[in-house]
């Protein structure tokens, strides 16, 4: 069974967190939600709270087949800030393992020095900037070991691309049919 790892920091936009945890959990995909503040319960941009799974610090150790960073202003400022997740996004990359990031949160990437400058990515628009490479102006962007969404209006499809990623196409399109969301067909 594929693992994933979903780092929740406050501020955190809360489709895009939920939306992942969601979609991959029907696609029978293991995820832990991992709080990165001082307690369980993290905030979201627009006031929802989740309780995470785990403390960060300890489900860390852990091995994961993708990290999935989701969005928010404040959220990804404070993915920025906490330097241990810096850290395992680079051991990720070390291991060729997935990484995959949505709306503002590429710049954690980008941050950790794990995306290559050759990539191609995408982001919330407004973000474009601060990539400082190739900036690709569509919902969800694959390239190698990478998977980076726009924001939270192509958070589904953002989703079933990871969990494509992970579990191959027909797992996806199965969850699709589910959802009763054709956003893989497009």
């Amino acid at each position: 069974m594929s693992r994933v790892l979903v780092p929740l920091a406050d501020g955190f936009e809360e489709i895009e967190a939920v939306t992942v945890v969601d979609v991959l959990r029907r696609g029978g995909v293991e995820v832990v939600t991992a709080a990165i503040g001082g307690a369980l319960e993290t905030r979201g941009a627009h006031g929802m709270s989740v309780k995470a799974d785990a403390f960060f610090a300890d489900a860390a150790e852990g091995e994961f087949d993708a990290i999935v960073l989701p969005g928010g202003g404040e959220g990804t400022e404070n993915l920025r800030g906490c330097a241990p997740l810096l850290d395992r996004l680079r051991l990720q990359k070390e291991q060729g393992r997935l990484l995959c990031a949505i709306c503002a949160a590429p710049t954690v990437l980008i941050e950790a020095g794990v995306a290559d400058q050759g990539l191609h990515m995408t982001c919330y628009p407004s973000m474009m900037m601060e990539l400082d490479r190739q900036y690709t102006n569509v919902p969800v962007v694959t390239d190698g070991d990478l998977v980076t969404g726009q924001g939270p209006g192509a958070a589904m499809l953002f989703a079933l691309v990871v969990l494509q990623s992970l579990r191959g196409g027909a797992a996806a399109a199965k969850i699709a049919r589910n959802l009763v969301t054709d956003v893989l067909d497009r």
